[in-house]
């Protein structure tokens, strides 16, 4: 195995939890530690930010990983999932690996998942890969998102010095019995002895199971750092921000959705921690004014304009719903493509993110099993009074789109993380 197809085809032949819908059980870090201690411990190379949530982790971690880069230091960043490529989840300094470097590594690895006596999956052989490479490439820090929850999450074998949870919500839960105390149970075992907590969620309920953890340090949303304004302006939003360590006023956040100010505050108190320092000025300008944040409320178009985002569970939804209706509010217009996946309902998701009478949906399949058929997604958009059709691929219905927006109109591709990656390899 030399080729990335090659190193692809690889990790295909593992078992693959992303592909799963639902929520997950009997996970443990057995696998993982025994890559790490065969590959010499290279997660204990860098010093780390670890980053969970329901929402908003991915955002809040790219603003950290910019902060950290506008502080000089050499900034390794894992995430997941991708869009178009998966190199895309391994970043140094803001710059997917190369090819050849990820293949190389996982040339590597599969040596040793070979000495191991348990069996790895997809996302542990990736997350050992990320860590092998930030290692060899001498990151000074690297910024976690978690895959799946949190305390038995492959990335979990770090020992970060800021811990990070964004939010409680509907997260691989199949909601049964107290479901928001399991899922922050679960979220809270990134907290590690003597590391800092950031915490975005503020349900007074749910502190306890947080506060339960052996952090040094707890920084509470609302508490300790919060927004203290927050307004659109053009291309993005203006916040001032309090935190423990100072005050950051007229701070431009160049992307769309209130939701992001509120990732904005959270991301600036978790860098605060990391270095216990507050930040220039200038340094918080230059990280959150240059953002791009890929899927997510992405304008990708003009004329029309062209909206991106996974919105990929009821939160998201609700969120983007938000953002239309106050940055893009003044379409005359609007169409949404739209693909979902099992077992998410197109009705649910249509009601969620508001479409309605007056709206219209071009329904299309992605490159997933777990397609829902655009014919469902067509009937659901119906009853709501949507003027609605079907298309055979997401290039098709993006053409569908564009002529029935017109050149004032916007287009909305959402519903599935699919759809955004196979619109934007298009647009992009």
């Amino acid at each position: 195995m030399t080729s990335f197809s090659e190193a692809l085809r690889y990790l295909d032949q593992h078992i693959n939890l992303e592909a799963r819908a639902g929520y997950f059980e009997d996970l443990s870090l057995n696998s993982m530690t025994a890559l790490m201690e065969l590959s010499g411990d290279p997660h204990k190379a860098f010093r780390s930010i670890h980053i969970t949530g329901t929402n908003g982790k991915g955002s809040t971690a790219t603003m950290i990983a910019r902060l950290l880069q506008a502080q000089g230091l050499r900034v390794g960043r894992y995430s997941s999932p991708h869009l178009s490529s998966i190199t895309e989840r391994i970043e140094i300094d803001g710059e997917p690996v190369s090819r050849e470097v990820f293949a190389d590594e996982v040339h590597a690895l599969a040596a040793v998942a070979e000495l191991t006596d348990y069996p790895v999956s997809y996302f542990e052989l990736l997350t050992a890969t990320a860590y092998r490479i930030f290692a060899a490439e001498a990151v000074e820090v690297a910024v976690v998102e978690v895959g799946v929850l949190g305390r038995f999450d492959a990335t979990n074998v770090i020992d970060a010095d800021v811990a990070v949870i964004t939010n409680i919500g509907h997260d691989h839960t199949d909601g049964k019995g107290d479901w928001r105390r399991n899922v922050a149970g679960e979220k809270a075992g990134i907290i590690k002895p003597n590391s800092t907590l950031v915490l975005g969620e503020t349900d007074p309920e749910l502190r306890d199971i947080f506060e339960g953890e052996d952090a040094a340090s707890v920084l509470v949303a609302g508490d300790h750092f919060e927004l203290q304004s927050d307004q659109p302006a053009v291309g993005g939003r203006l916040v001032d921000i309090r935190t423990a360590r100072g005050l950051y006023e007229d701070v431009f956040v160049s992307v769309h959705g209130a939701h992001q100010s509120i990732n904005a505050s959270i991301a600036l108190a978790a860098t605060e921690e990391f270095f216990e320092a507050a930040l220039p000025d200038d340094v918080v300008a230059e990280a959150f004014g240059e953002l791009v944040l890929p899927g997510r409320i992405e304008v990708v178009g003009k004329e029309p304009a062209i909206v991106i985002d996974g919105a990929h569970n009821p939160e998201a939804a609700q969120a983007l719903s938000l953002t239309l209706a106050t940055a893009f509010g003044g379409a005359p217009r609007r169409v949404f493509v739209l693909a979902t996946l099992e077992p998410r309902e197109p009705a649910d998701f249509i009601g969620e993110v508001g479409i309605g009478a007056g709206d219209f949906v071009v329904g299309t399949p992605v490159t997933s099993p777990r397609s829902v058929a655009p014919e469902r997604i067509v009937a659901a958009a119906e009853v709501v009074g949507a003027t609605a059709e079907s298309a055979s691929d997401v290039e098709d219905a993006l053409e569908r789109a564009r002529v029935l927006a017109g050149d004032d109109g916007l287009i909305v591709v959402t519903g599935s993380l699919y759809a955004v990656g196979e619109a934007r390899d298009l647009l992009v």
